[in-house]
């Protein structure tokens, strides 16, 4: 078992741990660290137990709050995948009906003749001499 210096609060401690936990302990030691750090610039010289244990403390009340904010998260989620279910879940709406007037004859008529004139006009104008 591989034994690493750690270092809280100023303190050196040697630690025991399992092969290839060392970068482990390490991240750990250095969380407990900045918050013995936290203290000790707070309220001073304390003894290595007592600045251990208020720092493990601190560091044990940031991690409640965290599980609690990670479950309200967990049930947001929950409740958004539920939602997105029941939204998948309903039918496709019916397309909507769009009803297009129809041209009525008369107009139809009138435009045909009209562009009949057009046609006529354009057939003079071409025979004239230039």
């Amino acid at each position: 078992m591989p034994d690493e210096t750690i270092t809280i609060g100023g303190k050196q401690f040697q630690v025991a741990c399992q092969p290839g936990q060392e970068s482990f302990l390490q991240g750990a030691a250095q969380l407990l660290d900045v918050e013995a750090t936290t203290l000790l610039s707070q309220i001073g010289r304390l003894p290595a137990e007592k600045m251990l244990l208020m720092a493990g403390l601190m560091l044990a009340d940031k991690t409640a709050g965290r599980a609690d904010e990670l479950r309200a998260l967990q049930d947001q989620v929950s409740a958004l995948e539920t939602q997105i279910s029941t939204l998948q879940s309903r039918p496709l709406p019916m397309p909507e009906r769009i009803e297009v007037p129809v041209v009525p004859q008369a107009v139809t008529d009138t435009l045909a003749e009209l562009a009949a004139r057009a046609e006529a006009l354009a057939d003079q104008l071409d025979d004239r001499p230039s």
